[in-house]
């Protein structure tokens, strides 16, 4: 999720899954400092690797981390996690703005700018 950037409504509601967990908000703050391998994140959470890397395939999805194979000297693949650049601001326009977007979900909601004298139709 690139900084400035307006989402969508299936975006917006796809960062906000992602940010109402407990765990996940301790991925992003053990990421904070830079990239960690999937193990050592593991064990500094003190989650099995399974239910980490379900974490963090919401937290990609979502763009908030980046995840990267590298090869180890000996050949071994390793995955290492660290954090996208992101700015998360929410307020009032910019789920209104998500909306106007486009979302089957949010066809009931009135989106209209409101009338330059306050009143609306």
């Amino acid at each position: 999720m690139n900084p400035g950037v307006q989402l969508t409504s299936d975006e917006l509601l796809t960062v906000l899954t992602a940010v109402a967990n407990p765990h996940r908000l301790r991925i992003v703050a053990e990421l904070r400092d830079g990239r960690v391998h999937v193990s050592e994140l593991a064990r500094r959470l003190g989650l099995s690797r399974p239910l980490l890397y379900m974490h963090l395939d919401k937290l990609e999805k979502a763009g908030l981390v980046a995840g990267q194979l590298e090869l180890s000297p000996d050949g071994k693949a390793m995955k290492y996690f660290e954090l996208a650049p992101f700015d998360l601001q929410l307020n009032a326009e910019t789920i209104i703005a998500a909306l106007r977007d486009g979302s089957a979900k949010g066809d009931d909601v009135d989106t209209r700018e409101p009338e330059p004298d306050g009143d609306s139709q």
